[in-house]
């Protein structure tokens, strides 16, 4: 019974000794195999990094390996300060190589629901209802006229002009901050489109959120007329005549 007893207990520490061997051995093969190979030391993803997400933001995303001369990709990053805030310009999958190449500005990615902005513009973002923004239809790179209108109760006084013209829309939301998408883009169930007279979401209440890219004096303006008064947008194309009466108020409204 003892002599049992003893071989089983032996035979269970030569297991564990072969396990231990094992695993030292598996984990010293990547050393072994380039111990004679010239090797350079390059960032390799660990974990998925989605499209637009940026390195620092991803923690323990990427590690530092080394890797065999000869495979090292086009572009490999060997110092994450060639990246700097640079974001993923695809996803990228564990066990490749980050590429420089497939790291681009966060202002590329704008989704399919936004534009580029000007160069010297701010945006500024407007919650208005369906009646505003024509009916909903707006999409992100439409240009619109910008109408303004104050009633100052105090002066008795007040008025509404078209103050500016082929404001370019940057983009275009549910009020829930949700994209949407056309009609017409789910008819050929094409992704890339971005109009607002698609099936509303339950919580958009017939409100948009509309965003435009305008200077800073322009911006004050506008901003100044949504907290006194109301905005209401139009749909002016590149083509559209532009043009105004002034302001227009009761004094000048059948004239």
């Amino acid at each position: 019974m003892k002599a049992r007893l003893i071989g089983g207990i032996a035979a269970l520490l030569v297991a564990i000794i072969g396990t231990v061997l094992l695993v030292n051995y598996v984990q010293n093969a990547d050393r072994r195999a380039l111990a004679d190979t010239e090797t350079e030391s390059v960032y390799v993803v660990e974990k998925t990094i989605a499209a637009g997400s940026g390195i620092d933001k991803a923690a323990g995303a990427v590690v530092r390996k080394e890797v065999p001369k000869l495979a090292v990709a086009s572009g490999a990053v060997t110092d994450l300060n060639q990246i700097g805030q640079k974001v993923a310009a695809v996803d990228l999958m564990p066990g490749e190589q980050l590429l420089a190449t497939r790291m681009v500005d966060a202002d590329s990615i704008l989704g399919p629901a936004r534009v580029q902005v000007p160069a010297g513009m701010q945006e500024i973002t407007l919650k208005l209802p369906i009646e505003r923004v024509v009916g909903g239809t707006l999409t992100a790179g439409d240009t619109v006229g910008v109408f303004l209108s104050v009633d100052d109760s105090a002066t008795r006084s007040g008025g509404t002009q078209l103050t500016f013209h082929k404001v370019l829309v940057t983009a275009a939301q549910f009020s829930n901050g949700s994209t949407a998408t056309s009609q017409e883009a789910e008819a050929k169930e094409d992704a890339s489109s971005s109009a607002l007279n698609s099936k509303k979401s339950a919580s958009s209440n017939d409100t948009y959120l509309i965003t435009l890219a305008r200077s800073s004096a322009d911006a004050e303006k506008i901003i100044f007329t949504t907290e006194f008064g109301s905005v209401y947008l139009s749909k002016e194309p590149a083509t559209a005549v532009e043009g105004t009466s002034g302001v227009v108020n009761t004094g000048r409204l059948f004239r």
